[in-house]
């Protein structure tokens, strides 16, 4: 009785079952040839030569710790004997716990999509209450300010990824600015999904709809995460997985698009995502001679890397470069 009283929703994991596996094979996701190097449409633009100049700071919030990384990466917080020890224990309790999810009907799942960790969440924890603080003089004063919507403080628009442990930090470690103003809003975007084949990297909710708390998030006492999904999650622009036929560069190009079209008004674009697509982003548009841990290193878990991202149009359509005196860490860094 209990299997077919959730048909809907276990015929929904084997569609996404049937994807992840599709994604495993077919996807391209980390190929592409890289770019020209930015800074040869840019380097004149900077040393005088007349031309449009565009430009927004943007700021890289990435995601706690999710249950896919607790399960299958050691992470810095275990040693690599801890790590080996419990992987087997760990995997079995992750498969049981799935098969738990599927039969009673819970949109929710440890592998595909996979939310944020205990540890995650208290790597989350940190952020919201570094946000909570009162900002220091400075620059970074300023900058943590914008964060935080602090009146006075030039407007910023919060973007993010559709997966859950990065909507889900984004709703936690920025629950002081949401609960203060109810009528901000995470957006949601495809183009910044995940750049891998794995299936933790697939989005589990459906397009449009709205984003389902996980069983650890339910337990919580952080905030109230399933409110935040409701209230101030704007799902309006989740189209579903990215396809197939997608890779990295396409959705950092058209991340980049968006962000100076007329959707985005505003000049701070706060930006919650993923460790290897922001790694990827780096790689690509700071200037290619340049050499920055951004390009090695991944941002920690909960960290946030503000930078400027500039714009300008040639013959052959849009064209950005991070600026490379710019990047700035403002909390956790690389």
């Amino acid at each position: 009785g209990m299997l077919l009283f959730n048909l809907p929703t276990l015929i929904y994991k084997t569609r996404l079952s049937i994807r992840s596996i599709l994604y495993l094979f077919f996807s391209n996701d980390k190929k592409w040839r890289k770019p020209q190097d930015p800074l040869q449409v840019f380097g004149p633009l900077l040393r005088g030569k007349k031309g449009k100049l565009e430009q927004k700071t943007i700021y890289f919030v990435r995601h706690g710790e999710s249950t896919w990384n607790d399960t299958f990466n050691k992470g810095k917080h275990r040693t690599t004997l801890a790590f080996i020890l419990g992987w087997i224990p760990g995997l079995i309790k992750a498969i049981a716990y799935e098969i738990y999810l599927v039969l009673s009907g819970k949109m929710d799942s440890w592998f595909y999509d996979s939310p944020l960790s205990h540890l995650g969440l208290s790597q989350v924890d940190e952020l919201g209450r570094f946000l909570m603080k009162r900002p220091p003089k400075g620059r970074d004063g300023e900058l943590i300010a914008i964060l935080r919507a602090d009146p006075g403080s030039p407007s910023s628009k919060i973007l993010c990824s559709n997966l859950r442990r990065a909507i889900s930090t984004m709703a936690a470690g920025f629950r002081d600015r949401l609960s203060r103003r109810p009528h901000d809003k995470i957006m949601v975007i495809t183009a910044l999904q995940e750049i891998s084949r794995n299936p933790d990297a697939l989005s589990i909710t459906p397009a449009h709809k709205r984003v389902t708390a996980s069983w650890i998030e339910r337990r919580s006492k952080m905030c109230d995460f399933q409110h935040i999904f409701d209230h101030q999650t704007d799902m309006s622009l989740h189209v579903g997985n990215k396809p197939v036929d997608s890779n990295g560069l396409k959705r950092m190009v058209e991340f980049c698009d968006f962000v100076f079209s007329r959707s985005v008004k505003e000049d701070h674009v706060i930006t919650g995502g993923h460790s290897i697509w922001f790694r990827s982003f780096f790689r690509n548009f700071l200037p290619h001679a340049i050499q920055h841990k951004s390009k090695t290193n991944k941002i920690v878990n909960g960290g946030i890397v503000a930078f400027s991202l500039l714009k300008t149009t040639t013959v052959d359509g849009s064209q950005y470069m991070i600026h490379p005196e710019s990047i700035r860490v403002i909390f956790g860094g690389f």
